[in-house]
């Protein structure tokens, strides 16, 4: 589903990339993420951007609340579920600033990123990661 033309991918799109990533990755992973919630949204709230210290809602293109995988307890049943939210606008910019990347594969690489977040990994444990490949 490349595009190369036309009006700016929607907020279904951009989910529908993102489930067709999320099934397709390995069953150690896919197995512990069957319970997160995962929405595109436009922007982070305001509320979001504050508690991260951004003031440019660009800035931010996903995120991932919840607890780690190898945090969770069962003094943690009826906490609310874990999610992963994508942002569209800083996506779509994102997307537009890189001119040679395709739209499936920066949706893909802020899905894993925020996957990575699931399983306890930092954003300097995640950016060693991909530094590695």
């Amino acid at each position: 589903m490349t595009r190369t033309f036309g009006q700016a991918p929607s907020a279904q799109e951009i989910d529908a990339i993102a489930r067709e990533a999320m099934v397709r990755l390995p069953d150690p992973f896919t197995r512990h993420l069957r319970d997160v919630l995962l929405q595109v949204e436009e922007f982070a709230d305001e509320e979001t951007l504050a508690a991260l210290g951004i003031e440019n809602p660009f800035e931010l293109s996903g995120l991932y609340e919840g607890l780690p995988v190898g945090e969770k307890g069962i003094g943690h049943s009826g906490a609310m579920p874990d999610r992963i939210r994508l942002f569209r606008r800083p996506i779509l910019d994102e997307w537009a600033e890189r001119g040679n990347e395709t739209l499936e594969h920066l949706v893909i690489h802020v899905l894993v990123h925020e996957v990575g977040h699931h399983f306890g990994l930092s954003d300097e444990d995640i950016h060693a990661l991909e530094e590695a490949e």
